[in-house]
C-alpha cells in the first residue's frame, strides 16, 4: 500500500451525506492539493484522515497502518499527521518558546533548522498577543512541524492573510517540502495557491471527487463547468461562434460548443480572426482585462497590449492548444 490510502470513506452529519463513497492516495512527498466550493466536504475530509473525525464507512491508512478515529483513541489524532485548522489558535500571554518548548521532539539543531524555515527566529522572545496574523500562522506550523510529523495537512492556510505575509508563507511551504522533506496535502479556495504548487489536484463537490489531475490538465481540460470554475475565469462559446475560430485556427468545423479561458485568445489582423467590440477594458497588475462583444456573445480575454480600448473594433483568434484535447 502506499504512503496515504484513503478507501471509500463516508461521513454523515445527520441525514445530510458529508463525504460519501471517496477514494485516492498520496504518494510520500507528492504535494496533493484539494479544492471544492464551501460546503463540499473538504475540511471533513482532511480531519478524518488526521484521524480528528471518525469515518461512517471506508478505510484510512497511513505508512500501512489503519488511521483511528476517536471511537478508537483516547487523544484524538494521529501521531505522525498534523493538521492546521483554518481557525487555529495560539494559548494568549504565552512566549513563542514557551509554546514551542512544550512540542519539540527535535534536537535543538533541527528545531532551530525548522525556525529558520518559517521565519519565526526573531519572534521566540515575543508573547503570542503581540504577533500579526502572519507570523501567529508561521508560529503555529513551526509548532506542529517540531512534533516530527510525516505529513502536514493544511485546511486554507492562507485565509485572512494581507499579501506579503500570504507570499511569505508560500515560500515556507514550499520550504517544508523541499528543504524538510515534510509531505504535504493542502486545501485552498483560490487557485493561485494551489496550480503552482500542486503535483496533482482533486476537485470536490457535494462530498464526491468530479475531477483529479496534474494541475495543468486539470485546468486546460475541466470535466464540468463546475470544475472549470473552481480554477479561474472561463467560457463556453456557442457552436457557430466555436466553428469560427476553427477555421481560422485551420481545423475543421464541428458543430461542438467548446470551453476556452482567457488567456487561450489573442488580438489579430482583421483578415486573420473573429470581429469583437471592446466592452471595457481593465488593469490587472501588468495585464489587461477585455470584456468583448461578439454578436450576441459577451466574453473576457486577457491581453498585455495597450492600445485596444473601450468601443474599439478588434479581431481575436484562439491559440490551437484550445481546440486540442
Amino acid at each position: 500500500m502506499g504512503f496515504l490510502e484513503v478507501s471509500h470513506i463516508s461521513k454523515k452529519h445527520g441525514n445530510n451525506v458529508v463525504v460519501e463513497d471517496l477514494s485516492f492516495s498520496q504518494a510520500r512527498f507528492q504535494k496533493l492539493a484539494i479544492a471544492g466550493e464551501t460546503g463540499s466536504g473538504k475540511s471533513t475530509l482532511l480531519k478524518m484522515i488526521a484521524g480528528l473525525v471518525q469515518p461512517d464507512n471506508g478505510l484510512i491508512t497511513f505508512n500501512d497502518k489503519h488511521v483511528l478515529g476517536p471511537e478508537f483513541r483516547l487523544v484524538p489524532g494521529h501521531p505522525d499527521i498534523a493538521y492546521l485548522s483554518q481557525h487555529f489558535e495560539l494559548r494568549n500571554s504565552y512566549r513563542v518558546e514557551e509554546l514551542l518548548s512544550y512540542a519539540n521532539k527535535l534536537t535543538e539543531e533541527m528545531a532551530n533548522a525548522i525556525f529558520e524555515v518559517c521565519m519565526i527566529n526573531h519572534l521566540v522572545k515575543r508573547k503570542t498577543d503581540q504577533l500579526s496574523g502572519g507570523e501567529r500562522q508561521r508560529i503555529a506550523i513551526a509548532r506542529l512541524l517540531i512534533g516530527s510529523p510525516k505529513l502536514l495537512i493544511l485546511d486554507e492556510p492562507y485565509s485572512n492573510l494581507d499579501l506579503i505575509h500570504k507570499n511569505i508563507l508560500k515560500n515556507i511551504i514550499r520550504e517544508i517540502g523541499n528543504s524538510l522533506q515534510i509531505t504535504c496535502l493542502m486545501v485552498s479556495h483560490d487557485p493561485s495557491d494551489l496550480l503552482p504548487w500542486a503535483d496533482e489536484i482533486i476537485l470536490m463537490k457535494s462530498g464526491i471527487i468530479v475531477q483529479q489531475g496534474k494541475p495543468e490538465q486539470v485546468y486546460r481540460h475541466p470535466s464540468s463547468a463546475y470544475a472549470a470554475g473552481l480554477l479561474g475565469d472561463y467560457a463556453i462559446l456557442p457552436s457557430r461562434l466555436s466553428d469560427a475560430f476553427r477555421r481560422f485556427a485551420g481545423f475543421v468545423e464541428n458543430g461542438n460548443e467548446i470551453f476556452v479561458r482567457p488567456e487561450y485568445f489573442k488580438i489579430v489582423s482583421e483578415h486573420d480572426g473573429v470581429e469583437a467590440i471592446v466592452r471595457e477594458r481593465i488593469f490587472m497588475a501588468g495585464i489587461y482585462a477585455l470584456e468583448l462583444s461578439i454578436a450576441d456573445t459577451n466574453i473576457t480575454i486577457k491581453t498585455m497590449q495597450k492600445h485596444p480600448q473601450k468601443g474599439d473594433r478588434i479581431f481575436i483568434a484562439l491559440e490551437k492548444e484550445a481546440f486540442e484535447k
